[in-house]
């Protein structure tokens, strides 16, 4: 979609939901086009800025919506860098809006805009390995904060979030789409992923769901959702928060960048961060292959979900090609 089509499709709604909010607002930016509609917008009183998002529609409830923000708070006020949520004038944490060009139903939020870069970015352009490695020592020092807050904390009532437990990750109804479906795959491919999918669900059937190991978990914490400014690093963009094993977490971290020349520093940089604020046990850590595996097994089946990826980039194969390597070695050992 360029941004004509965008502009005349999305642009007229988020105008008209922006009315809800406190806020006199100008310049209203696109950012990104994807699952989620995002706008970049200035209150043309004081001229801060935000964040303006009009979620996909079916992915979240409304009440799944408020929790995801409950939780950010949460995060907040235990000292983690996350975006501030702002409510609407009535103090409520979205508002409603239909789409007249497609009419799709969408909910709307506003939070504070985080100056920086995308932390991936900021990795991609250094060929300073001591940087790198630093910056995951810090990324690692986070998730474990993350996961240190999650662990303890007692949700509101009428709390509610996905879980990517058994089922919701190696399930035959994964959360992210039955990746074995996926339209490049051959009738060999298929019988495969279908086995290494067993063989996971049995795996992650047998694992403790005690808070110290499974909770609240971001779920997609990579360079890329992460902003750097300076030394601070912000956790952002937390749509597919839920419950999960923080194995989850640490693989989502790593798996991006598991290709690198150094990815072993990279990996150990990680964990010295974690370790240093989080005591997780070696016999934990040991399933971090298998849960890496799971991620790249689960990223398959949110391509599956979207048809309008037409063409598999030269990366996606490359991982569908490491996938099925590591399903086959599954069924040798």
């Amino acid at each position: 979609m360029d941004n004509e089509t965008v502009d005349r499709t999305f642009t007229p709604a988020a105008r008209a939901a922006l009315k809800a909010f406190a806020i006199d607002a100008q310049d209203l930016t696109l950012v990104s086009l994807s699952e989620n509609v995002t706008f970049k917008v200035t209150d043309g009183r004081d001229g801060r800025a935000y964040v303006f998002r009009l979620h996909r529609p079916g992915y979240h409830t409304l009440e799944e919506l408020v929790s995801e923000r409950a939780w950010i708070r949460a995060l907040a006020e235990a000292g983690i860098d996350v975006p501030d949520a702002v409510m609407t004038r009535d103090g409520q944490d979205y508002v409603p809006v239909t789409i007249p060009a497609t009419g799709e139903q969408r909910f709307a939020g506003l939070a504070s805009w985080t100056e920086g870069r995308l932390l991936s970015d900021v990795l991609a352009e250094t060929a300073d390995q001591t940087r790198v490695e630093e910056s995951f020592k810090q990324l690692g020092a986070i998730t474990a904060a993350m996961h240190n807050q999650a662990s303890a904390w007692r949700p509101p009532s009428g709390f509610k979030r996905h879980a990517l437990d058994s089922d919701g990750l190696m399930g035959m109804a994964p959360h992210w789409g039955e990746f074995w479906e996926h339209r490049s795959l051959s009738a060999g491919e298929r019988r495969l992923l279908l086995d290494a999918r067993q063989h996971m669900h049995d795996m992650l059937s047998r694992l403790s769901q005690d808070s110290s190991a499974y909770s609240l978990i971001h779920a997609d914490m990579h360079p890329g959702n992460i902003v750097f400014d300076g030394d601070r690093l912000t956790v952002i963009d937390f749509d597919d928060a839920g419950y999960g094993w923080h194995q989850y977490d640490i693989a989502t971290a790593l798996t991006h960048w598991q290709t690198k020349p150094n990815a072993a520093e990279i990996e150990r940089a990680f964990l010295a961060g974690y370790r240093a604020s989080r005591a997780v046990p070696d016999e934990a850590l040991s399933l971090i292959p298998q849960f890496r595996l799971i991620r790249w097994m689960a990223t398959i089946g949110w391509f599956h979900q979207r048809p309008e990826v037409n063409r598999p980039s030269s990366v996606f194969k490359e991982r569908k090609a490491w996938v099925l390597e590591q399903c086959a070695a599954l069924q040798l050992s």
